[in-house]
């Protein structure tokens, strides 16, 4: 019964907000494409218990992506375990899978381990050449995502609202905003096991996410 009620409501948004745009594009046939604002990463991202010894540009090979909007790689340390972290901004993704994007740009031959946080969302860990990774996929509203339909569910879901029927109508956002901060943290396993090495990666990614996700880039 209250999926039925809630399903009614949903699209009964989607037609209306449907007929908005069709209405908008009718009168106004040539619209502005939404652009994505420049953006760039800070110098340095607080992480508790973690001292920041690395802020850089990254080489790779997603500088071929059209998609790509900036990129940032960030080196942690602690009791001389070092962490990286590497940030990328994408924009018009019409396929949010990471685990695409990992064996793209990090040769991962085995397929990652998903998995799902409460108030966090889903990620994937994996282990290669001696590392253990964690990756994700920020949102920019809802959860974080590791696969396109999750990606896909959460612009469905979460983009069409009442409160961004303006912003639409003006041409100022997309009605689906398909923008993703792909992150992307490793560590040497060392002497750890790779299950000990996931919750040290798992921790930092937790506290990670909560900083961004209300820090997500303005459209």
């Amino acid at each position: 019964m209250y999926w039925e009620k809630n399903r009614i409501k949903f699209l009964a948004l989607i037609f209306s907000t449907g007929m908005l745009v069709l209405g908008k594009v009718i009168l106004f046939p040539n619209p502005v494409k939404p652009k994505v604002n420049t953006f760039v990463f800070p110098e340095e991202v607080p992480l508790a218990k973690w001292q920041l010894s690395v802020s850089s540009p990254i080489e790779s090979l997603t500088k071929e992506n059209p998609n790509l909007v900036a990129e940032k790689h960030y080196r942690y340390v602690k009791n001389d375990l070092p962490l990286d972290i590497q940030m990328r901004y994408l924009q018009n993704l019409y396929n949010a899978d990471i685990g695409a994007y990992i064996k793209q740009d990090f040769a991962v031959t085995s397929p990652p381990v998903m998995r799902q946080q409460k108030g966090v969302g889903y990620y994937g860990v994996g282990v290669e050449k001696q590392k253990a990774y964690l990756s994700s996929c920020i949102n920019p509203r809802g959860n974080s995502t590791f696969t396109h339909p999750q990606f896909r569910e959460n612009r469905y879901f979460q983009d069409i609202t009442f409160d961004r029927i303006m912003p639409l109508l003006q041409g100022k956002e997309a009605l689906l905003d398909k923008r993703c901060l792909w992150v992307h943290l490793s560590i040497p396993l060392r002497k750890s096991s790779p299950e000990a090495a996931y919750q040290v990666l798992e921790q930092v990614w937790f506290s990670w996410y909560r900083w961004w996700q209300p820090r997500f880039p303005k459209p």
